[in-house]
């Protein structure tokens, strides 16, 4: 890649333009962003990257293009794209459900043009310019979006653009994406938001201050459900039905867990137990997480 624009700077964003320039990934990178703030934190930072006012200022001069955006923005940024794209722009995004933003894509963009989507599988609960890391992507999966329509040489060109960010990659298509992604990413924040509502409803009813004594399973939960508000509306809302399934399994089996604990079923509770004991140990064996007590912290 020559030149590079990112669409959104924010902890994703950033984190691009971190690792790009460190790399020497692309000749120019240049950076739209709308927010004042983050536009102040890239300066105060010293970020290298160019900032630009106009978007087809950026566009006109990149051959990647990457939006780093709530996924709610997409059709806005879409229609100001439009008039200045060219069939030889790559044009991808990072947003974390597919099915829906592409139907976004499909309705609104350019017919000539082609937008192949991405998901580095990476993140924090933390947002804006300052929390940015270089090596955020580092040995982490990309999940590069694959369909009849896809342009293989775009496809192509993004695997190895990845691939330099220091990411692993695999190809799946929307449909499998988004069910796979609401049960392993999707639903666990939703229940965070939830575990830490019923935290706060629980200490009005009791009129009790629970919150300060908060064990080590709150505070990990209150962690994920620090994470941007409006990123994850838009998850929520862009990937509804299979959240919705994913969230009556877990009523199914939050049941068969009341059921086992009003009739001490201890044979039936055990087994719960030890088997999703295991999933700890097969997510530290595929190095997705780090052996040390309370999640490494120090």
């Amino acid at each position: 890649m020559k030149n590079i624009l990112i669409i959104g700077c924010g902890l994703l964003g950033s984190s691009l333009l971190r690792k790009i320039s460190k790399n020497k990934i692309a000749k120019k990178i240049f950076i739209y962003e709308k927010s004042r703030s983050h536009i102040l934190q890239i300066k105060k930072l010293k970020l290298k990257g160019t900032i630009v006012n106009k978007l087809e200022d950026g566009i006109k001069q990149s051959d990647l293009i990457i939006l780093c955006t709530p996924m709610s923005s997409y059709k806005k940024i879409i229609l100001k794209m439009n008039s200045f794209l060219k069939s030889d722009h790559i044009i991808t995004d990072v947003g974390s459900a597919k099915k829906e933003s592409f139907k976004i894509i499909n309705k609104f963009l350019k017919k000539n043009i082609s937008w192949t989507s991405s998901h580095p599988i990476t993140g924090s609960e933390v947002s804006g310019p300052r929390y940015g890391k270089h090596d955020l992507f580092e040995n982490k999966w990309c999940v590069l979006i694959k369909d009849k329509n896809t342009n293989k040489n775009h496809l192509l060109k993004l695997k190895f653009f990845w691939k330099s960010i220091g990411s692993k990659i695999v190809e799946m298509d929307t449909e499998k994406h988004d069910k796979i992604f609401s049960i392993t990413s999707h639903l666990p924040h939703l229940i965070a938001y939830n575990l830490v509502k019923s935290a706060q409803d629980f200490e009005k009813q009791e009129k009790y201050d629970l919150i300060k004594f908060s064990a080590g399973g709150l505070r990990d939960f209150s962690r994920i459900a620090a994470s941007n508000e409006i990123m994850w509306r838009d998850i929520f809302f862009n990937n509804k039905k299979n959240i919705s399934k994913a969230i009556d399994l877990f009523i199914k089996n939050l049941n068969s867990f009341k059921k086992d604990i009003n009739s001490k079923n201890n044979k039936s509770i055990l087994n719960k137990l030890v088997m999703t004991k295991k999933v700890r140990s097969k997510i530290i064996k595929l190095k997705q997480d780090i052996n040390k007590p309370d999640f490494g912290r120090n």
